[in-house]
């Protein structure tokens, strides 16, 4: 299933500056947009996984995995 986010991004001065407004935490900046937006992709990944680590972890043993559509 894949999900779609949306990044707030802005200049300031030299710096771009950006953060994802579904995943609170996620943020980052660039010296460029391209640069920016990369960084985001990246930290947005590996926030997902973190997560997803986490909640399994807490979970233990004996679950199951449903698909949600939003």
């Amino acid at each position: 299933m894949e999900q779609s986010y949306t990044a707030v991004v802005k200049q300031t001065d030299q710096w771009w500056i950006g953060w994802v407004e579904e995943m609170p935490g996620v943020n980052s900046q660039g010296e460029t947009r391209e640069e920016l937006v990369a960084n985001l992709q990246s930290a947005l990944a590996e926030a997902i996984e973190l997560n997803r680590e986490e909640a399994l972890a807490a979970v233990g043993t004996g679950y199951e995995e449903v698909p949600l559509e939003s």
